[in-house]
């Protein structure tokens, strides 16, 4: 399929919601509660690299947000600079000119380095296509080679981009194939699959419509975990 007729696809799905999506932008919320300023001796360092579904938009509180509940769950010391509205280019200009920085950024030079840096971008970046398509697909192979070869004692976990709707379309399936091919490239783990995992789940949607609640974030870090044992993390 061309990428005019990818972009014909996404618009009747996104570009009513684009703009909301966007308008939700944050500081990213790095701070954990109950969580030590700095890991432990020998305590795992997990980064994650991440948009709203991350940083856990539409949570009632930070600790209800998936990724969080993972770190819990397995002892882990969470970084976790994610930001709304950010993809793999959109907003990436505005994030990185802020005064926090570019996310790729931090967690690279994060002290101490991260022991498992988990990728889970791409859904804005539907917002941007196919206009962008060339750019997003370089994007991504980039910030993932940046990962391996600065962080080359990580393990690198990639997460199919997440989607919030039953209607799908064309770009997220190229984008997710994007995603699988770069994570191949530079030997990363891959789960597939989450961009499916709410689907079919109202209820586990915030009243916003976009992100989940906490009973979604719960079952992202259900299948999540999962996903990280089967991988042996």
């Amino acid at each position: 399929m061309s990428r005019r007729a990818i972009g014909r696809g996404a618009a009747a799905v996104v570009v009513a919601v684009g703009c909301l999506v966007l308008a939700a932008c944050g500081a990213p919320a790095t701070s954990v509660p109950g969580q030590a300023a700095a890991p432990s001796p020998g305590q795992v360092v997990v980064a994650f690299y991440g948009d709203s579904y991350t940083r856990g938009t539409g949570a009632s509180t930070p600790e209800h947000r998936w990724s969080t509940i993972v770190a819990n769950e397995r002892g882990w010391w969470e970084f976790n600079p994610s930001v709304d509205g950010l993809g793999y280019v959109n907003n990436r200009d505005l994030v990185a000119a802020g005064a926090d920085g570019d996310l790729v950024d931090r967690i690279v030079d994060h002290d101490p380095a991260p022991d498992v840096v988990i990728v889970t971008m791409g859904l804005n970046d539907n917002f941007s296509m196919p206009a962008r398509a060339d750019e997003i697909e370089a994007a991504i192979g980039a910030d993932l080679r940046r990962f391996r070869d600065e962080l080359p004692d990580a393990r690198l976990v990639v997460v199919e981009p997440f989607w919030y709707t039953d209607t799908r379309p064309d770009s997220v399936d190229e984008i997710i194939g994007w995603v699988e091919s770069a994570a191949a490239d530079v030997g990363a783990d891959h789960i597939t699959g989450a961009s499916r995992w709410l689907q079919g789940h109202p209820e586990w949607m915030a009243a916003d419509g976009i992100h989940p609640n906490d009973e979604g974030y719960a079952e992202l870090a259900r299948r999540t975990d999962a996903e990280l044992q089967r991988l042996g993390l």
